[in-house]
């Protein structure tokens, strides 16, 4: 259903702020107050002092993400600055919390000048056991996180760039077997030459994606414009396309990450059979659903709302992923670990689905299809699935601090901590 909250009511849930501090050891007696400040405090101070591993033993370290943004980019409202994006990084902490049992703090930098704000983050490393960037402007979100990965030893990964890349990778992959087509002969259109367009358009050329024509506001990103930052030129076509109806001609797919009403039934009705589309500008779409379906029948299609099928959510993704790299002490976090979470998020999606996730939404039937190629936020078994696939793909790249990890008790772990019964926590 359409989402039906008014001004007012956000205003007032939002009052005093959404996230608060919370004290997790007793401290009612005056041995207590010896223990969690002076005296006991001392030894533990030592103990990591000698053995700087040990921080993620005595502290909350290795629960506790840094939600870190400057405010360049927030949601479709653009640069409004560090305090006015304060609401979006509590509620990513909230989401950090509620899904994963992570505990995230946000932290608004009023610095534009990347390498400053790159210091600020590195003095942070001590802190966190990750950071999360979130809303800064491309192209500088580029050299952030990528100086940020190369001169810290936590995992850091800006959610706006890699969030939705993994989450439609995982939404294209079930597209893939349930259309038949090969993705290296495919025309993949992407709409949008942001960090999330650039993001997206890297993973699938990792899954085997041969041609993807990226669109720009100025239009298709070909190998004879002179106006390209080096991050667009990497995808720079030798093509005759030069508008977006030409792009969509043929193409296999759409990836929207533009802005509302961009496209019309006449470039869906040009494309190939079979089509793929990914319209995610919010609140409305590049085009609508239901207008697609006046056009064609054979079309697979997600957005970004939870009132259509195929919803590509971040929350799908940043939470567990953190999680599983937290668990295992992960100094960064791989491409392979966010393919190893794409490719579990599709594989849950062909799962039998829960009662209560069909509740959550509706009581509408659920299963593995053109409607359902993506997992539901609320399914407590995406933390099951992604965050075990992640863990492991840090263990197996080299990348995680734990001596040794078991897949299989990992996962019953998680499970444990959920209140679920697992047949078998392997599988």
């Amino acid at each position: 259903m359409p989402n039906t909250i008014t001004d007012d009511e956000v205003l007032k849930y939002h009052e005093g702020g959404k996230i608060g501090v919370a004290i997790t050891k007793p401290c009612d007696s005056a041995r207590d107050l010896s223990m969690a400040y002076t005296p006991g405090v001392a030894k533990p101070c030592l103990e990591i002092e000698k053995d700087p591993a040990k921080g993620y033993l005595y502290t909350n370290k290795a629960n506790l993400v840094a939600v870190i943004t400057n405010g360049t980019a927030v949601l479709g409202l653009g640069d409004i600055g560090a305090l006015a994006s304060k609401p979006v990084m509590e509620g990513k902490s909230v989401l950090f919390k509620k899904f994963a049992g992570v505990d995230a703090f946000d932290i608004e930098l009023d610095e534009k000048d990347s390498d400053r704000f790159i210091e600020i983050c590195k003095a942070l490393e001590p802190t966190f056991g990750g950071i999360n960037l979130e809303d800064i402007k491309a192209p500088e979100c580029f050299e952030i996180e990528r100086r940020l990965k190369a001169e810290t030893n936590i995992p850091v990964m800006h959610d706006d760039q890699h969030g939705t890349a993994i989450i439609t990778t995982a939404g294209l992959m079930n597209a893939l077997e349930l259309t038949g087509k090969d993705i290296s002969r495919m025309k993949i259109v992407v709409i949008g030459a942001g960090a999330a367009g650039i993001a997206c358009a890297s993973m699938y050329r990792q899954l085997g994606a041969g041609k993807i024509v990226m669109i720009d506001s100025k239009g298709v990103v070909h190998s004879g414009r002179d106006d390209l930052n080096p991050y667009k030129a990497q995808f720079a076509l030798d093509t005759d396309d030069r508008t977006l109806e030409d792009a969509m001609r043929g193409a296999d797919m759409m990836l929207g990450l533009s802005k509302a009403g961009l496209v019309t039934q006449d470039m869906v009705a040009s494309m190939a059979p079979n089509p793929i589309i990914f319209a995610l500008a919010n609140p409305v779409p590049e085009i609508l659903p239901e207008e697609v379906a006046e056009v064609r029948t054979d079309v697979m299609m997600g957005t970004g709302r939870s009132d259509y099928p195929n919803q590509v959510n971040n929350v799908l993704g940043f939470p567990f992923i953190f999680r599983g790299a937290l668990d295992v002490r992960a100094t960064a976090i791989t491409e392979g670990m966010k393919m190893a979470a794409a490719k579990a998020l599709a594989d849950l999606a062909k799962e039998p689905v829960p009662q209560y996730v069909k509740d959550a939404y509706g009581g509408i039937d659920l299963k593995f299809g053109p409607d359902y190629l993506i997992p539901k936020p609320f399914d407590k078994r995406v933390l099951l699935w992604e965050s075990a696939a992640v863990a492991r793909a840090a263990y197996e790249e080299g990348v995680a601090q734990v001596e040794s990890f078991d897949y299989c008790r990992y996962r019953a772990k998680l499970a444990a901590d959920m209140g679920l019964v697992m047949a078998d926590p392997c599988e």
